[in-house]
């Protein structure tokens, strides 16, 4: 059994959470068209729907938002985020944007045009919609590895290279504008990236002349990840490590509302001074003036002591820990996981908790609602409800090679026991399996249809 460490850190402030009656459970999901997205959260007890922005911030942070400059242009606040992301990142040119997806959706609005195709390890679901959304075509190229649930392999976020060459000798380099990888790979598991791999494909992204991105959300457990796992890099610091990877890249997106540790914020960053002109003029007019991107200067100053936070390998030690130590109860009580555990979350195998409930479906959905109502524990569907998309060409509905259902850990704010709680409802939820149906839709759009849809019980 995996030790569960001591917290490296003492709770300051404490905020209330309840547990609603069984009942009352059931008839707000109902209200809520069994979308736990659409809850309110004084309905929720144990909130892990996602890692982003939910963390509690460090005392050097608040401290820092109270120095925040809140000058429309030039701020002090700008020049200090400035000086974190060129000491981490290296890279020429940066905006700050108001979250991840706003970099997602400024890089696509300058690059992305229909028909085009963007290579990934995989796409999360803001990547994903913003490339639809001007007509691409985000494309995934794991290794096969990662759709093994089982499969122990330590770097199951890598990238195939043979796949990807061979993509891009079929598609041709024109119709590819740029290329990224994930690190770690949220839709797999969170799952890491090898510094081998991510240098394997830099150099196929450079042999083509393709431009190389990193979603970057979480790069500070991925680095960590590097350091255990990688032979060569046991005495490297996680900076140096991040140092390294991002050296290897042309750009980077960025929700820093995850390994920054901040409740709002997000960086695009890039070497290309053409692209970046393009980028600050489609910044203002999306976001804000480029030294403040849609963030209050106290933000900016969060984010620039969050990135530094972020990087503490003792703080990594404890969540990596944590995260483990929930994927170890789990199994004991006989919920199959993504095996090796990954940084930021827990993935739930939904399609062999419920193996009778089809893709078409959602099992993964079933499981979302079925934890609500046992424990009103909230957490996120990551299968056919958010990746089942009608093929472009033929019309076909693709559905995902996994059907997973996501307990995202925020950083700094859950303790052993409430890990524990969370394993005691899921293996109560095992008992009687059998029993649980599917979904299916009332309501849904066509991009992100996770976020609003509305659902029915079969």
């Amino acid at each position: 059994m995996p030790t569960y460490p001591p917290e490296p850190f003492r709770i300051k402030v404490t905020e209330t959470i309840r547990l609603i009656p069984p009942e009352e459970r059931k008839a707000k999901l109902k209200d809520a068209g069994y979308n736990v997205f659409t809850l309110k959260a004084e309905d929720i007890f144990i909130d892990l729907l996602t890692d982003s922005g939910t963390g509690a911030m460090s005392q050097d942070q608040w401290a820092a938002i109270m120095r925040g400059d809140e000058s429309y242009a030039g701020a002090r606040s700008f020049h200090r985020l400035k000086a974190a992301v060129e000491d981490i990142f290296g890279f020429k040119y940066f905006v700050p944007t108001h979250q991840g997806r706003a970099a997602e959706n400024i890089l696509s609005a300058c690059m992305v045009k229909p028909g085009q195709y963007i290579p990934s390890n995989m796409h999360f679901d803001t990547t994903d919609a913003n490339i639809r959304a001007r007509g691409g075509r985000p494309t995934n190229l794991i290794i096969d590895e990662a759709f093994d649930p089982a499969n122990p392999h330590p770097f199951k976020g890598n990238m195939d290279i043979g796949k990807l060459r061979d993509f891009i000798q079929k598609v041709g380099v024109e119709k590819i504008p740029f290329g990224m990888i994930t690190v770690t790979n949220n839709a797999g598991g969170g799952q890491p990236v090898s510094m081998e791999n991510i240098r394997a494909v830099a150099a196929v992204y450079r042999e083509f002349k393709i431009p190389f991105f990193i979603d970057s959300a979480r790069f500070a457990e991925n680095a960590y990840f590097i350091k255990l796992r990688e032979p060569g890099y046991g005495n490297r610091t996680v900076i140096e490590i991040a140092r390294e990877m991002f050296g290897l890249a042309d750009g980077m997106t960025m929700s820093a509302k995850k390994d920054a540790i901040v409740n709002i914020g997000g960086l695009l960053c890039l070497n290309d001074e053409v692209l970046f002109q393009q980028i600050k003029n489609e910044l203002i007019l999306r976001e804000g003036f480029p030294t403040y991107g849609g963030l209050a200067g106290r933000d900016l100053d969060a984010m620039a002591v969050g990135l530094y936070g972020g990087l503490d390998e003792i703080y990594l030690a404890y969540r990596l820990a944590q995260t483990a130590y929930l994927v170890f109860r789990l199994n004991e009580v006989g919920i199959p996981t993504i095996q090796p555990a990954g940084g930021h979350a827990v993935y739930l195998d939904a399609a062999h908790v419920f193996p009778h409930i089809p893709q078409s479906e959602f099992p993964g959905q079933a499981l979302a609602v079925e934890l609500y109502l046992e424990g009103g524990i909230r957490g996120s569907e990551i299968g056919s409800v958010m990746f089942a998309h009608p093929d472009p060409d033929s019309g076909k509905m693709v559905y995902p090679k996994l059907e997973l259902y996501r307990l995202a850990i925020p950083r700094r704010t859950y303790t052993q026991s409430h890990m524990d709680y969370v394993a005691e409802c899921a293996g109560k939820i095992k008992a009687r399996a059998d029993k649980v149906k599917g979904y299916r839709f009332t309501y849904a759009p066509d991009l992100l249809r996770h976020f609003t849809a509305r659902f029915e019980p079969l």
